[in-house]
């Protein structure tokens, strides 16, 4: 079978500045693998698909162009990034057996150590980049040098730059990945920088009814050409909103500058929902359905949710609007669902995003409605954006 087709939803501003869709359709940008088979035909459905590409940091918001369909590299444009997603078979009789291990070989921005099959497991390699992975379905290993992971649907990776592995063998997946430019300051080596001490979830942490933990997977090379575990952990930074019981925003990640810095911790950051200019945010959302608070919100409990955010200058709330929580950021925000269904409501229209479907939103004005029965969960990588 072909590569799996994913929606994708982009929006933008008609001519008088309001909020509409602009594209929503499958994801055009689609890259087939062509796998010979052990019959002599071709093995389909091992690829990736873009979704969205930048060549400059921070990336623009404007433009006509559908940059899902850029010419793309990898790891990533040099100066920008890219979200894509890739598509891994599960080992079948078709799969060759692993290469053996083998010494580093430089690729580019990329090296290589050999032990996979490009069927259904990689090689052991490392990227100038620190990528964002989330498992959309399926089920994906993670190899590093200390350590062995099994990641399920929602669990989150936070590559720093490490040497690593991924095998699908068990089930095949679908695996998000936005990865953007890092800095290597001690040359191909790649190590962590500084001391930052990684975050654990509080002891006594406590989550609102209906959300669930976000595992958050930190992988960083703590000496030259070995990768090491950082943690593995729930997120350890929870925000809750008292007006919309069932709320959580989990945070997992922020960049503060360009290119990205090697480092084992970022939550110490005060940024949550705006990322600095050249910077990033990655943050896990629990919507719960509108019918918990609707009615009861108003102009005070938005101010007091986006001044407890770090961003009260977000807010676009007006009596008027279709929705009390609308926001306006100068972000591109790379939005997953990752569970449940959610209404994305715009100025000018609505749309429903259903679990394994992606939206890329260009800095337009939006908000997040759940009119199902059950909590929605979205993770949503926000790029500071001109």
């Amino acid at each position: 079978m072909a590569l799996t087709p994913i929606r994708r939803v982009v929006t933008g501003n008609d001519a008088r500045g309001k909020s509409k869709v602009v594209w929503d359709d499958p994801s055009p940008g689609t890259h087939e693998t062509q796998l010979p088979g052990a019959g002599g035909g071709q093995v389909k459905g091992r690829g990736h698909t873009d979704f969205w590409v930048w060549r400059e940091t921070p990336p623009p918001l404007d433009g006509k162009e559908d940059a899902g369909l850029w010419d793309d590299e990898f790891p990533c444009p040099v100066g920008g990034g890219h979200q894509r997603v890739v598509h891994w078979l599960a080992k079948t009789a078709e799969s060759p057996p692993n290469q053996p291990y083998k010494s580093p070989e430089p690729h580019g921005r990329t090296w290589d150590r050999g032990g996979g099959n490009h069927y259904n497991r990689s090689y052991m390699h490392k990227t100038r980049s620190v990528d964002y992975g989330i498992v959309i379905s399926g089920e994906r290993v993670m190899e590093l040098d200390d350590c062995t992971l099994t990641l399920k649907p929602g669990d989150i990776v936070i590559d720093v730059g490490a040497w690593h592995l991924w095998d699908s063998s068990a089930k095949g997946c679908l695996m998000a990945f936005d990865m953007f430019d890092a800095e290597f300051v001690d040359g191909p080596a790649g190590t962590a920088q500084g001391n930052d001490k990684p975050m654990r979830p509080p002891e006594n942490q406590k989550l609102p009814a209906g959300v669930k933990p976000q595992r958050r997977i930190v992988a960083i090379d703590r000496e030259a050409g070995k990768s090491s575990l950082v943690g593995d952990t729930a997120s350890p930074d929870v925000r809750t909103d008292p007006a919309r019981p069932g709320f959580a925003l989990q945070r997992m990640w922020v960049v503060d500058g360009f290119p990205a810095q090697l480092v084992y911790e970022t939550l110490h950051l005060s940024h949550v929902l705006v990322p600095p200019a050249k910077g990033s945010v990655l943050n896990v959302f629990t919507f719960p359905p509108d019918a918990a608070w609707k009615g009861k919100v108003g102009a005070p409990e938005v101010a007091a949710y986006f001044k407890a955010m770090g961003a009260p200058e977000a807010s676009t709330y007006s009596p008027q609007a279709p929705h009390p929580y609308m926001q306006k950021t100068r972000t591109l925000d790379l939005c997953i669902v990752l569970e449940g269904e959610i209404v994305l409501v715009l100025d000018t229209q609505e749309v429903t995003v259903k679990a394994g479907e992606i939206v890329v939103q260009r800095g337009t004005n939006h908000a997040w409605s759940n009119r199902s029965g059950k909590p929605a969960v979205i993770s949503i990588a926000s790029h500071g954006a001109k």
